[in-house]
């Protein structure tokens, strides 16, 4: 395996050809732990000098994604959400489907979890490793009050980064046979142009290329029906790696992160979603990758039933919710 000088690129993110390294899950854990339980933590926002309210953009801009995506879903579809973070998106399916399956690894972030969806009678959450979630436990205990079933939809937010190779494909083959006829799984990923870029140390995770997500997910036995370019996240991120480029051009005690980040964040936000796509555009014809990050909802369903739309790829790929319980695995 060699290693690319290019790493420099993304701020010490070791670029691989050929099997990438692999991720310590004892760093993983450990920095999730200790993750902010807030709108802006479990996004990467943190030290950004951004307001909240850029996580409530952020969360509304990917809410039409994931509409677009479940729209066909009827309103008793079980829900499994796999690294539920704070539980933003396990209160969304909570008021809008029949039952939601919230798992959150970090004991920080599962708390809020847990107290967000306190309100909803429907969400089952469970402090448990996504890797050794019992799927077929959860089903069988849930059959005693209720028909037994499947799950309609499995949403994975930002996951799959965390987790090497081989344990995608386990995690995504695990899923095959509790899932209902017509589910769909759907990831939404950062993503990055070409290859596959591993970041070590203390914040450890995988970024890897539409390309490379759709080979992973089509070993794993999927069908990737669409791909589509996360526009707000896109334009979040450009605020973000100008506003680390500001960062590294001045001394701490000059960086004014409170004014220069919401500068910065206002700057980009008041010209989406026209400039997620210009910006660039113009930077690649002067032969600079910007943003480094990009971010793509995967919809998937099990081998065989579809086939794979890439119609809305062209940012990255183009341009270079009746009782509630709580568990502890």
């Amino acid at each position: 395996m060699t290693v690319s000088q290019r790493g420099s690129d993304l701020g010490g993110i070791a670029i691989a050809e050929g099997t990438p390294p692999q991720l310590d899950y004892a760093k993983v854990r450990a920095y999730w732990k200790s993750a902010r339980p807030s709108m802006l933590g479990p996004y990467m926002m943190d030290g950004f000098g951004f307001p909240v309210g850029a996580g409530h953009f952020r969360f509304r801009g990917e809410l039409k994604a994931v509409e677009d995506a479940i729209q066909h879903l009827g309103p008793d579809t079980s829900v499994l959400d796999l690294g539920s973070g704070v539980g933003v998106w396990a209160e969304y399916f909570a008021q809008r489907f029949g039952k939601v399956v919230a798992v959150e690894a970090s004991a920080t972030l599962y708390d809020v979890l847990k107290e967000q969806c306190s309100r909803y009678p429907n969400v089952t959450t469970h402090n448990c490793d996504v890797l050794s979630f019992d799927l077929k436990d959860e089903l069988e205990h849930t059959a005693v009050t209720e028909p037994a079933g499947g799950f309609g939809l499995v949403f994975l937010g930002g996951l799959l980064m965390y987790l090497n190779d081989r344990d995608i494909a386990s995690l995504l083959r695990k899923l095959i046979p509790h899932l209902e006829p017509g589910a769909i799984v759907l990831c939404r990923e950062s993503t990055i142009r070409h290859g596959t870029h591993t970041k070590q140390g203390d914040y450890q995770v995988v970024y890897r290329s539409v390309e490379t997500y759709q080979s992973i997910l089509s070993d794993a036995g999927f069908d990737v029906v669409s791909v589509q370019a996360n526009t707000a996240y896109i334009n979040v991120q450009m605020a973000c790696e100008l506003t680390k480029k500001w960062k590294s051009l001045l001394p701490e005690r000059f960086h004014c992160l409170p004014i220069a980040g919401r500068l910065a964040y206002w700057g980009y936000r008041l010209g989406y979603p026209w400039n997620t796509r210009l910006i660039p555009w113009i930077m690649g014809k002067i032969g600079c990758e910007f943003p480094l990050l990009t971010n793509h909802f995967f919809v998937l369903r099990p081998g065989g039933q579809t086939v794979v739309d890439r119609r809305d790829t062209r940012e990255c790929g183009s341009q270079r919710a009746e009782q509630k319980t709580e568990k502890v695995c």
